[in-house]
């Protein structure tokens, strides 16, 4: 157990070194004046995000995070690499204005007192689907917006699938990019004594929490309900996912800090999750070697959504045309 203790103090130490990532570039780090105050459902407190005012010719693009980050870096998460994501958007034709970000777990502070926060019910999806209805039609309201882009990375992949099925508003979202989305579970829920992510430090990954509820086994009754049918419709999705390793579905090393995990679901069954973010019928893109576009932990799981390739595939699908346009 000691040296799984040792990987839970190497990764508060590299936290602790990344500090707080500066804003930078066009995009900012609040909702503009005007943009009404949405109340988080699971935590009472405003959600964070960002976006602009100004004309919209193009249709908003949404950026939801994973769980356990932010839309941009704060105090307490020094991650926030969809802002990067959204800046890139920026850079290549896009105005601040069409570009909008959802911070729909708070500021991680919480989390950073508390890490069992990061498996328990306010971080599941279910309880952050009301936060995504009023945001998005939110968005339209303030843009005058018919439709809206999303570009959902992990956990914001199935936010965004579960929203649509549950309130039946997949007609407000016309492109879907799903980056490295849970879409058929994780790995890190076994009740297994090696995985360690069952540990309080590092969230609390047990089979009863709320999370593991909700993505511990490919046949829980969230993912039942969402993957029922053709997975990938009526919203025209594309999948970016990570074809050798992701610490959230591959028994296999993530960076200098994840080593493998049992490939067993919540039950203790042998399962390979290695294929979850995969969307049947939606065209896909397979990275490898994803590491390296995440400074912080060298994962591909977060070093996917900070990756050029993602950026400039998710870029290319947006932009595309096609017949529902």
């Amino acid at each position: 157990m000691s040296k799984l203790w040792l990987i839970a103090a190497t990764l508060a130490a590299a936290l602790a070194l990344a500090g707080e990532a500066g804003a930078s570039g066009t995009v900012g780090t609040s909702f503009p004046a005007g943009f009404p105050t949405i109340g988080d459902a699971s935590l009472g407190t405003p959600v964070l995000g960002f976006g602009a005012a100004g004309p919209v010719a193009r249709t908003p693009v949404i950026f939801l995070h994973g769980n356990n980050d932010t839309p941009f870096a704060t105090a307490c998460n020094p991650f926030g690499y969809v802002h990067n994501l959204a800046e890139f958007f920026a850079d290549h034709g896009y105005e601040p204005s069409e570009l909008w970000g959802l911070g729909y777990q708070g500021d991680q502070c919480d989390a950073a007192a508390n890490p069992l926060l990061k498996s328990g019910d306010s971080h599941s999806t279910v309880a952050n689907v009301p936060d995504l209805d009023r945001f998005v039609r939110a968005v339209l309201a303030y843009t005058h917006a018919r439709r809206v882009d999303i570009v959902g990375h992990s956990l914001g992949v199935t936010l965004a699938r579960e929203w649509m099925r549950a309130d039946h508003a997949s007609h407000l979202v016309r492109r879907l990019v799903a980056i490295d989305g849970p879409n058929h579970g994780i790995v890190n829920c076994s009740p297994s004594p090696l995985n360690y992510f069952q540990l309080a430090a590092l969230g609390g990954f047990t089979p009863s929490s709320a999370i593991c509820r909700e993505y511990g086994a490919a046949d829980t009754p969230l993912l039942t309900r969402l993957n029922r049918g053709n997975e990938s419709k009526p919203t025209q999705t594309l999948v970016i996912r990570n074809a050798d390793t992701s610490f959230v579905y591959f028994s296999a090393q993530d960076g200098p800090f994840f080593p493998p995990v049992p490939a067993q679901d919540s039950h203790g069954n042998a399962h390979d999750f290695s294929h979850s973010a995969e969307l049947e019928g939606a065209p896909q893109l397979d990275l490898v070697g994803q590491g390296i576009y995440d400074p912080i932990l060298g994962t591909a799981h977060l070093g996917i959504l900070n990756s050029p390739q993602t950026w400039q595939a998710a870029l290319d699908f947006l932009q595309g045309e096609s017949d529902d346009d």
